[in-house]
């Protein structure tokens, strides 16, 4: 498995250049969450300028972790990706719960949560109807109400649902496709930006009015330093998939020069419109606006923004945009971890099933549907945020260790040919490091019913490592 893998991204190599490195770092990153986010974490902030500073700030952190994987990926990158990075610096066990919790949490929860954004710009546009409120209340362990909000949430299963059977279908999404829906989300997010900013009909005092009823004051303070990592982790959902630039490590031109310059200048482009799109809503709207949006399930701040000044057609036309962007990000999720899962079912490391291939659509199918159908599972067990809180906190423990692992291969491995070094090594992944330590404590104490269902779906995996290595 591990040949053919080597054999196909060897095929790759010094094939992209520096500007398609930028593209597909811009269309790998920017997706649902820069609509929707700046609720949460004016919610949690209640300070406009705070709330910019965070969007920044989860910016350099991502770059930080973007540029320390990129030195393993440059080492490693014919091995197959993550699940061979942790199995080579760490070993067997290591790799194996990277996977299952790529599939129990933070894949998945991603499916999730950008098929649950799809359907809540489908109720923009037409209103979903409720399940009856008796069964809407139900309440499973005071943790769980599978069935509120239960129109959204039917939406959000019954896509997974099918882009799971189209996927089974050898269905592929082109690379024109995914350049084109980029391009179509940069100049919206434009348009946005200057229409809100002409004739938005805001005040830039707004940028510096705090919210009315704000539960922490901006200081340096247990409750504010909570408050602004809660607001982080709201962030990250908007910045995930940076991680997914470390493959180009053995496909990039040049890679020495041109990873770095491409990580950093694709991630400093994202920052300045995440920064500029957020400005934007602040400036149009009051913060304690924006905060009640977030107190609504099925309201999403973008489009909340947009009708203020735009009207209905203008939310619309938003609305349309968010479906496009979230079909083609919900299908690409979809489409790709699949193929960690037939590689661990290879190693005896997961579901026998799920290294079968169809004899005709040459599709993971099994596989494709065991992660579609627990995908299902997450969209009953919370909210959009709940979601996407989980899976952050999941993956940065992942993040945190891959750069924890520069340090372990330089001391390994010194003479081991390095395409790439990180730059201001030791700095830069050490920070990380001790942020993704900080980020997963916090996370703890701040989203406490996130965290345990996080780590104990990791956890989950133990007694399958113990059977598939042991009891076989």
């Amino acid at each position: 498995m591990y040949r053919t893998m080597q054999q196909k991204q060897g095929q790759l190599q010094r094939t992209l250049t520096l500007r398609a490195a930028i593209l597909l770092i811009i269309s790998s990153v920017i997706g649902s969450g820069v609509y929707k986010k700046v609720a949460p974490m004016s919610e949690q902030l209640g300070a406009p300028e705070w709330v910019l500073a965070a969007w920044a700030l989860a910016g350099l952190i991502s770059l930080c972790g973007a540029l320390s994987n990129a030195e393993i990926a440059g080492m490693l990158a014919d091995a197959g990706g993550e699940y061979a990075y942790f199995r080579h610096i760490y070993g067997r066990f290591m790799a194996f719960l990277w996977g299952w919790t790529t599939f129990a949490v933070i894949k998945t929860g991603a499916i999730a949560s950008i098929a649950y954004v799809f359907a809540q710009s489908l109720h923009a546009l037409f209103p979903l109807p409720r399940l009856p409120e008796e069964l809407e209340q139900i309440d499973l362990w005071g943790i769980f109400q599978p069935f509120d909000n239960g129109g959204v949430k039917g939406v959000t299963i019954a896509l997974i649902v099918s882009l799971t059977f189209l996927n089974t279908r050898g269905l592929r999404g082109g690379a024109g496709l995914s350049t084109w829906i980029s391009r179509l989300v940069l100049v919206s997010l434009l348009l946005l930006v200057i229409a809100g900013l002409m004739w938005g009909g805001g005040r830039w005092a707004n940028l510096h009015t705090p919210a009315t009823h704000a539960e922490v004051q901006p200081g340096w303070d247990f409750a504010f330093v909570k408050a602004l990592f809660a607001a982080l982790l709201a962030a990250f959902w908007a910045y995930e998939g940076w991680n997914t630039v470390g493959f180009l490590g053995a496909e990039i031109k040049d890679p020495n020069r041109n990873l770095p310059i491409a990580l950093s200048v694709g991630m400093l482009l994202i920052m300045g419109v995440y920064v500029s799109v957020n400005l934007t809503y602040l400036y149009v709207l009051p913060i304690d606006r924006i905060i009640e949006s977030f107190k609504s399930q099925n309201e999403i701040a973008a489009i909340t923004v947009v009708r203020h000044f735009a009207g209905p057609l203008g939310a619309a036309v938003l609305s349309g945009i968010i479906l496009i962007t979230t079909l083609g990000c919900t299908n690409a999720t979809i489409l790709m971890p699949p193929r960690v899962y037939y590689a661990m079912a290879r190693d005896g490391l997961f579901f026998s099933a799920a290294k079968r291939i169809h004899p005709h659509y040459h599709t993971p199918n099994a596989a494709l549907w065991i992660q579609g159908l627990w995908a299902c599972v997450l969209v009953l067990s919370g909210s959009f945020d709940q979601l996407t809180d989980m899976l952050i906190f999941a993956a940065f423990f992942f993040y945190g260790a891959t750069a924890l692992g520069v340090f372990i291969l330089r001391y390994r491995e010194p003479a081991t040919l390095r395409p790439y070094r990180v730059w201001g090594y030791p700095l830069v992944p050490g920070l990380f490091v001790l942020f993704c330590a900080a980020l997963v404590v916090i996370t703890c104490f701040n989203h406490p019913r996130e965290a345990a269902i996080g780590g104990m779906l990791m956890l989950t995996g133990v007694p399958f490592y113990l059977w598939w290595t042991y009891a076989k």
